[in-house]
């Protein structure tokens, strides 16, 4: 068992809400499946939801090389850009990048800073714009950059979406 407590105002109540609605509407699902690749923030949370609802977790993910697994997304066509950065050598012009264009800097960062190349450190956040899996492509057509921590060596920034729009692909 993975060490958790909950705590007042928890965001995992808000996943046991979703989950208790799916299952009630649902009833043959018995799984979820996460992304968590090494964050135990992530996979406790979702671990203790899982168990409340009787669900297993999935999680093909965790453990994985991450310099391997961000060449894997990449050359299968994830296209997902930074709408948040948090770590040195990150900054207000990689908001909005793609994951492929982000590949060589992220794989530097990592080998001069030690940040996880797949962000799971917390260092970035991406949104998907599109992949194999969807039926349309996302597409953004309104956004503004706020700054959250506004720090020379390692400022706070994410992209804040105000308008998409779907296209045929």
């Amino acid at each position: 068992t993975l060490d958790y407590e909950l705590t007042q105002d928890d965001e995992t109540e808000d996943l046991f809400a979703l989950l208790s609605e799916v299952k009630q509407n649902h009833p043959d699902v018995g799984a979820v499946s996460v992304g968590a690749i090494f964050s135990s923030y992530q996979g406790n949370r979702v671990q203790h939801v899982c168990d409340r609802l009787g669900l297993k977790m999935l999680a093909y993910l965790w453990h994985r090389d991450q310099a391997e697994l961000l060449q894997e997304m990449v050359a299968n066509g994830v296209d997902a850009v930074l709408i948040k950065v948090a770590a040195m050598g990150l900054g207000r012009e990689d908001l909005g990048k793609t994951l492929k264009e982000m590949q060589p800097k992220l794989l530097s960062l990592h080998s001069k800073f030690g940040i996880h190349p797949c962000g799971e450190g917390g260092e970035f956040e991406s949104f998907t714009l599109d992949c194999p899996l969807f039926k349309k492509r996302i597409v953004v057509d309104d956004s503004a950059v706020v700054t959250h921590v506004d720090d020379t060596v390692a400022p706070v920034l994410y992209l804040s979406i105000k308008q998409v729009h779907l296209e045929p692909k």
